[in-house]
């Protein structure tokens, strides 16, 4: 009887796998006509994504000064005044040459493109004695970079002078924010009503979890994160690169998705190097190779730990799905949702044990 079943949970398996794989096609295919839904609903729910991560990150800080039984209200409002009060600053300070730098890099931009042209003719001249085939493969991989360049360009300075939409969502995320930290138990036991209450227990554990893993991953990027943004900045400082600071920022941000966030920050600031000096290239390689080194041998094992434990082979997997499915946001969102995924997948396998 046992060896009838076998067959039988194959097939059950075989089928499940041709469903989803055709359910994730006709995602694909029919992405067109409810992308726009999606994009609507994506940025009427922003601050509200925004400000519940922000106050998921803040909330355990705040819990652990309200056990020092120092009021709940007075440890929000600290917390609250002492993380907007440092963005509002750093904003202040940082926002201003960020967007010089942008300017002066719009303005430059003519210069810096003969520059790069220059360096495209005498790459040519060193390889004429390659067949033409690998000219033409060479042209289409320029134009296609180029192309990538011109377009993130244009995104970051659309995104940087869109004054009065930036203004709108950073006045409403302090106010949620504030509610979220403030209604925190009454969120949570709306949303435990929808829960029947049998489940109770289990679903507790689990987002306990959840919590454990995800919380200690998403602290954790962020402070590595930070740590690249500063190393990298006091680098480039010293070895006079232009755009530091807004290099910096990218190197910083780019970090953020495993494995491939350093190699696609490196980018912008190689090649703006190129246009200054060639030899100054091996430097800059250098100093983000040395700050690459400490973050992931040094700070990330002990920071970020093994709050996610999942093979790198599933994450590189999940990277590239993500960006596929939604390019840079997607690749940013992979590895927390992987995590959600292994953790609800792993308590699923011991209750079934247990049963």
């Amino acid at each position: 009887m046992f060896k009838e079943k076998k067959p039988l949970n194959f097939l059950y398996w075989i089928v499940i796998g041709i469903l989803v794989f055709l359910f994730l096609y006709l995602l694909v295919k029919l992405f067109p006509i409810y992308g726009t839904v999606f994009s609507f609903l994506f940025h009427l729910l922003a601050p509200f994504i925004v400000s519940g991560l922000i106050a998921y990150l803040l909330f355990p800080v705040i819990k652990k000064i309200h056990s020092y039984h120092i009021p709940k209200s007075l440890a929000i409002l600290f917390i609250y005044i002492l993380f907007f009060g440092g963005i509002g600053y750093l904003i202040y300070r940082v926002y201003p040459a960020v967007l010089h730098q942008l300017k002066d890099l719009t303005e430059q931009l003519p210069l810096l493109i003969d520059m790069y042209e220059d360096l495209i003719y005498q790459l040519y001249e060193y390889t004429s004695f390659l067949p033409e085939a690998v000219h033409d493969k060479m042209d289409q991989l320029i134009i296609g970079v180029e192309t990538s360049l011109e377009n993130l360009l244009g995104k970051l300075i659309g995104g940087f002078t869109k004054i009065f939409d930036m203004i709108i969502f950073l006045t409403v995320i302090p106010v949620l924010v504030f509610y979220f930290l403030k209604d925190f138990s009454k969120i949570k036991n709306y949303f435990k009503k929808w829960i029947p209450v049998r489940y109770h227990e289990q679903s507790s554990k689990l987002f306990h979890a959840i919590d454990e893993s995800l919380g200690n991953y998403i602290r954790g990027q962020l402070i590595v994160c930070l740590f690249v943004s500063i190393t990298t900045f006091v680098a480039f400082q010293l070895l006079h690169i232009k755009y530091a600071l807004l290099l910096a920022i990218i190197m910083g941000l780019t970090n953020i998705i495993p494995y491939f966030g350093p190699i696609i920050g490196a980018v912008p600031a190689v090649a703006i190097t190129l246009t200054m000096s060639a030899k100054l290239i091996v430097f800059v390689l250098l100093a983000i190779f040395i700050v690459q080194l400490i973050e992931s041998n040094l700070l990330s094992p002990y920071i970020v730990g093994k709050s996610i434990d999942i093979h790198p082979i599933a994450i590189i997997f999940a990277l590239l799905l993500g960006g596929q499915i939604g390019g840079v946001i997607g690749m940013i969102a992979a590895v927390p949702l992987l995590t959600i995924l292994k953790v609800i997948v792993s308590h699923v396998a011991i209750i079934k044990q247990h049963h």
